[in-house]
C-alpha cells in the first residue's frame, strides 16, 4: 500500500510539473527560405514626359514567423542582373549598372534586413529595416500586405515610393522618387 501511495504521489508530481512547464514553453519561430524564382522587386522610374519599368530578382533570403505573424527576416537583391522591361531594354540596363546609378562592378548586391514589424491589422504590417546598398546602410520603412503566413509558406507584398537620393543614387533627373512593388514568397 505504501509503495502505491509513493508511486501515485510521484506520478502526481511529474504530471504537475509537466503541466506547469508546458504552459511556459514557447514554440520556436519558424524560418522559411525565400523562393527566389517567384520573388522580386518591380520598379518604375520617371523621367521628363515618360517612365521606365523593370525589376530586380532576389538571390537569397529568409523570413521568420512566430504564431502566424512575420517577425523578421532579410533578403539579398541581385543588382548586377537588373532587368528593364520597357523598350529601352539593354541600353538603359547598361546605364543603370554604371556608377551613375548602382555601380554593380563594385556593388552587385544589396541587402534588406527587417529590424521590426508592427501589425496594424491582421493582414497589414509596418516593416522597418535597413537597406545596405552601394556600401552604405539606410533605414527603409514601408507598409506590407501579408497575404499568408504559416509554417507552410509566406506571401507578402508592399507598394511604396522611395527617394533614390537617400540611397546615394544622385543622377540628375526630373524625379527623385522610384515606385517599388515587392513580391516576397517563402517556403
Amino acid at each position: 500500500m505504501k509503495k502505491a501511495i509513493v508511486a501515485l504521489t510521484g506520478f502526481a508530481l511529474v504530471l504537475g510539473f509537466s503541466s506547469f512547464t508546458a504552459g511556459k514553453m514557447k514554440k520556436a519561430p519558424n524560418t522559411l527560405a525565400v523562393v527566389t524564382e517567384k520573388s522580386r522587386i518591380d520598379w518604375i522610374g520617371s523621367k521628363a514626359g515618360d517612365f521606365h519599368t523593370g525589376y530586380f530578382s532576389l538571390k537569397s533570403g529568409s523570413v521568420e514567423l512566430d504564431g502566424g505573424k512575420l517577425k523578421g527576416g532579410s533578403f539579398v537583391i541581385d543588382l548586377a542582373n537588373l532587368k528593364v522591361t520597357d523598350p529601352a531594354g539593354d541600353r538603359l540596363a547598361g546605364h543603370l549598372k554604371t556608377a551613375d546609378f548602382f555601380d554593380v562592378a563594385k556593388f552587385g548586391e544589396a541587402t534588406y534586413t527587417i529590424s521590426s514589424v508592427n501589425y496594424t491589422s491582421d493582414a497589414v504590417a509596418e516593416i522597418n529595416g535597413n537597406l545596405s546598398i552601394k556600401g552604405a546602410s539606410v533605414p527603409v520603412k514601408f507598409t506590407a500586405n501579408i497575404r499568408s503566413a504559416s509554417e507552410k509558406g509566406f506571401f507578402g507584398q508592399a507598394f511604396f515610393s522611395l527617394d533614390r537620393t537617400l540611397l546615394g543614387i544622385n543622377y540628375n533627373g526630373p524625379s527623385k522618387d522610384v515606385q517599388l512593388a515587392i513580391h516576397l514568397f517563402a517556403k
